[in-house]
């Protein structure tokens, strides 16, 4: 592909006001009732005043014009049309002293446009045939970029070790509870840089029908690298169709369009707790301290999924015909004891049904594989179901056991029934906690998120936005310091947060992370 450039057209410009839209925000409650319960929120907190000036906005275009085809939204995609846009982005340092914020405004649209021009459906809209069906079109309609100023803030509040992640941080980015289905008139994504008193915020909003995390932070990572003036792009998205997850199957669509299946209102907390590498391998080996019923000593270079062929020291080291899906994860362990914790500090009765819910990339489940970069969604939810007292009375690695069953049961054959399914019955996902005993975990210390060095550094840290937050929603990050470790943003009603906070058999594993510059 190589498209002309537009050489009369500007790469941006200011938006038009043209925006609005009675039932882009999904479930809100009065604008009174949210403005008590912000203020409610600030005192909370007891941060400093939520403040973000807006210096600029304009609309960013490709730097040369797309050629590719309309994108029909595919099976993995239509049921994120009731979910808000994905909001993530990442804590920096300042720029060197030579480098102004008009300098930084300057370098990121213009990195933007160019990353636009290898990414095209995130500059595109939504449009509906008179079939039903749902597409991105590659139009070039463009994506907003917004300067901000929070000088007043610092690092260390918006970092807030050992506290409860501030409010502050929903503004850096922009679409705040934007959902999905309004990518019919509003852009795609959009990207938000705020000058802090020593730092920076570079947020990135993305509609969720157009990417699940793994292309996400594809683009996010390409972005960072046309910054800091990489000379080659790593890896092209792969914007082909001919895949399992596409279907003429068309979805029903409300009418008004869809909204969040959630309280968006709903009063909670959230917060940011740090596994170490040393943690997550004592968790490991209190789920995989039995294996088949014979009791083992593992080798620490197992658990980190490493070959040894050594003499062993008398342990048990990893041989050529080592089965993988026999041992319970690292992740697995992790999650198994956020269920048990966060079951026990709900007070749930003991036959209570209780849902762990986990999202899983497909790309490399199905036979044969998809490309690694296929740009869009390319995932489903595996749901974990035990009772409150089974959960609580038996032990972590029990717990452990059904999590890990479930996401090695998840193959082909599983992955294309889950199709079917939907194809027999098109919905949109019901995302949230209807029942007041689920837990959702989505994102992954897989991906790539301290990848994104602008040109001055990795980031510090790595925070999320208002977007489809609701009592028991986690998201999992890589630790800054990697090696393993691992950082889960927990978002939880208030009095089950304060119970997990008073755990012990929770808190062992936490550890406060330095956050060097």
């Amino acid at each position: 592909m190589n498209p002309t450039i537009a050489p009369t057209r500007p790469l941006y410009k200011p938006p038009c006001s043209h925006d609005s839209s009675p039932h882009q925000y999904g479930n809100h409650q009065s604008s009174q009732i949210n403005i008590f319960f912000y203020i409610f929120c600030l005192f909370l907190y007891k941060m400093p005043s939520c403040s973000v000036t807006e210096i600029s906005k304009c609309i960013v275009y490709p730097e040369k014009r797309s050629t590719v085809a309309d994108l029909r939204l595919s099976v993995s995609d239509l049921p994120m049309l009731s979910c808000h846009y994905i909001q993530k982005g990442v804590l920096l340092s300042r720029p060197p002293p030579s480098f102004s914020l008009d300098d930084l405004v300057s370098s990121l649209r213009r990195s933007l446009s160019s990353t636009l021009s290898l990414f095209p459906a995130l500059a595109g809209r939504f449009s509906t045939s008179p079939s039903g069906h749902i597409y991105i079109t590659c139009n070039d309609s463009g994506v907003e970029f917004v300067a901000a100023s929070a000088k007043h803030i610092t690092v260390s509040d918006v970092l807030s070790p050992g506290k409860d992640v501030p409010l502050l941080v929903r503004e850096f980015f922009v679409f705040e509870r934007l959902v999905s289905y309004n990518g019919h008139h509003k852009p795609l994504s959009a990207v938000q840089v705020t000058e802090l008193d020593d730092g920076v915020f570079i947020g990135c909003t993305v509609n969720h029908s157009v990417t699940d995390g793994t292309s996400f932070w594809h683009f996010f990572n390409t972005f960072a690298d046309a910054t800091s003036g990489a000379c080659k792009i790593k890896h092209l998205p792969d914007f082909s169709r001919n895949t399992v997850f596409d279907s003429p199957a068309v979805l029903p669509v409300p009418p008004g369009g869809p909204r969040v299946t959630f309280d968006a209102d709903q009063p909670l907390r959230e917060r940011v707790f740090h596994f170490s590498r040393e943690a997550i391998l004592k968790l490991k080996q209190r789920t995989n301290g039995k294996v088949n019923g014979i009791e083992t000593v593992v080798n620490t270079e197992e658990i980190l999924g490493k070959v040894s062929n050594g003499n062993g020291n008398g342990k048990i080291t990893k041989k050529k015909s080592y089965d993988r899906t026999a041992e319970i994860s690292s992740f697995q362990s992790l999650s198994a004891q956020l269920w048990r914790s966060v079951t026990r500090a709900r007070n749930l009765g003991p036959s209570k049904t209780t849902t762990f819910r986990m999202a899983v990339n497909c790309r490399h489940r199905l036979e044969p594989k998809m490309d690694p970069y296929y740009f869009g969604n390319a995932i489903q939810s595996i749901p974990t179901m035990a009772s409150a007292g089974d959960v609580l009375a038996k032990d972590l690695r029990w717990s452990a056991g059904q999590l890990h069953r479930n996401v090695v049961a998840h193959d082909d054959a599983t992955v294309r029934s889950g199709i079917a399914d939907w194809e027999s019955n098109p919905r949109l996902f019901p995302l949230g906690n209807a029942d007041g005993a689920s837990i959702t975990m989505g994102s992954s210390p897989r991906f790539p998120m301290y990848d994104n060095d602008f040109g001055w550094g990795k980031p510090l840290a790595v925070r999320s936005g208002g977007a489809n937050k609701f009592d028991g929603k986690i998201s999992a990050f890589p630790g800054r310091e990697g090696n393993g470790s691992v950082d889960l943003e927990v978002v939880l009603a208030p009095e089950t947060m304060a119970g997990i906070e008073n755990d012990p058999e929770f808190m062992q594993y936490v550890s406060e992370v330095s956050y060097d510059r």
